[in-house]
């Protein structure tokens, strides 16, 4: 289903959702940190902001089709235009190239130092769209332009 075509309501699900999906899957982390499956430490927290930054899109009526289109259009429409610190989307790219280098590149292995250092990071993000979201002010929705 496209965003552009639902309710405000069904809308307000779905950003819901994924908000929830973000911060449920944000709490895997410290689990998989115990154990220690740091690579999939790494890729859960990607996919933590990634749940996050669909969520705002989705509060626009922005649809994008990949995870490098979400990358664009997160820097397009919310980091260059001022509504997103430039070190928080920076933060989104990081965990993006970590996640990509860690599931697809040989002899990479995710370290604790590395869970360590990227999951302040990854719930920095994530609070961040929740702020923003919880400011309307703050953001534009297509719907009502």
């Amino acid at each position: 289903m496209k965003e552009q075509a639902l309710t405000t309501e069904q809308r307000a699900a779905i950003v819901a959702y994924r908000m929830e999906r973000a911060k449920s899957t944000l709490d895997e982390v410290d689990k998989l940190r115990q154990f220690g499956m740091y690579g999939i430490a790494v890729s859960r927290m990607y996919y933590a902001a990634y749940y996050a930054a669909v969520a705002i899109m989705a509060f626009e009526g922005l649809s994008p089709k990949t995870h490098a289109g979400v990358k664009a259009m997160l820097g397009a429409h919310f980091v260059a235009t001022g509504r997103m610190p430039v070190h928080i989307g920076s933060y989104y790219r990081q965990l993006f190239e970590r996640r990509h280098s860690n599931d697809y590149d040989d002899f990479v292995y995710a370290t604790k130092e590395e869970v360590d250092e990227l999951l302040p990071k990854a719930k920095a993000f994530v609070e961040t769209v929740e702020n923003l979201l919880n400011k309307p002010s703050s953001l534009c929705p297509v719907s009502s332009i």
